[in-house]
């Protein structure tokens, strides 16, 4: 399987990171570019894959998901990328927790 080339963050990733840091203050906030592996799909081919920020797994652990459901922290994050999501970015694997929910192995 091939991997993606270790680069710099892109400028959709750097606002995604600004975003979520600003909304969230979180303690953990991991952002992976996911989007080479979906070159081949039909809406990358459209756009010549001129856009490699359309697809992203972001882990986030904030104490402002305290007493908010899965679909409440996942609503909070799609509301902070609007812009992002109507400029071209495509999908978002979240993994939203508190401190509190995260495994002493994990921390």
């Amino acid at each position: 399987m091939s991997q993606q080339p270790i680069q710099s963050p892109g400028p959709v990733e750097l606002s995604i990171r600004s975003k979520l840091t600003a909304l969230l203050q979180p303690t953990v906030l991991t952002i992976s570019n996911d989007s080479w592996q979906h070159r081949h799909h039909a809406a990358m081919r459209e756009q010549d894959g001129s856009n490699q920020e359309t697809h992203f797994t972001v882990n986030v652990v904030s104490e402002q998901f305290k007493g908010k459901s899965s679909m409440q922290r996942h609503r909070m994050i799609y509301a902070a990328l609007s812009d992002e999501l109507a400029q071209g970015l495509h999908a978002l694997s979240l993994k939203t927790k508190t401190p509190e929910e995260v495994p002493p192995s994990e921390s």
